[in-house]
């Protein structure tokens, strides 16, 4: 094996370990596997350079791309003379853990507070309307205390969030051991 061989198959394992990988955080393989095919580029590619990269039609590649642009792990870059867009990873791979999952969990956060500040209303209007029996109150007492106890957990999460975003976190976990 040559050493063109040899750079080849240890970049296929990683891009196919990140491809994997993303699998796991709801992203397509696909979509692992050209970020992971830009990560190794030494520039950034238009669609039809990805697209002979990786053998997957314009449709799907540019498919990806917004998905990529929208997780913030690649960018728009502008080049003089080039009409094209031109595509290139996210070099910071904490940046884009936090963008990944900031993007991920405030989706999530806002989704479920949303439906439980709703249920957490009719829950009280339950409790107080005399016409409804008093096994149904005890259990819609019941349902607010663990809806209460649900959103101060996804205040924590915001809270975490905030602190990833405003890169505080590395005040308690820094990027290096030292």
């Amino acid at each position: 094996m040559n050493g063109e061989e040899k750079l080849e198959l240890a970049r296929e394992r990683v891009i196919e370990a990140i491809s994997q990988n993303m699998n796991l955080y709801g992203v397509t393989e696909s979509i692992g596997r050209l970020y992971g095919a830009l990560y190794f580029q030494e520039g950034p590619l238009t669609l039809d350079d990805m697209k002979d990269e990786l053998g997957m039609s314009k449709t799907s590649m540019s498919t990806s791309v917004r998905s990529l642009l929208e997780l913030k792990m690649v960018g728009k870059v502008w080049k003089k003379g080039v009409r094209k867009d031109l595509y290139q990873a996210e070099p910071d791979w904490y940046q884009t853990f936090i963008d990944f999952f900031s993007i991920k969990w405030r989706t999530g956060i806002s989704i479920n507070v949303s439906a439980m500040e709703k249920s957490l209303t009719e829950l009280q209007s339950l409790t107080e309307d005399d016409n409804v029996d008093s096994k149904i109150k005890e259990e819609a007492i019941m349902d607010i205390e663990k809806l209460t106890g649900a959103i101060e957990y996804y205040d924590w999460l915001n809270r975490l969030v905030d602190s990833f975003e405003s890169k505080e976190i590395f005040q308690f976990i820094p990027k290096k051991k030292e």
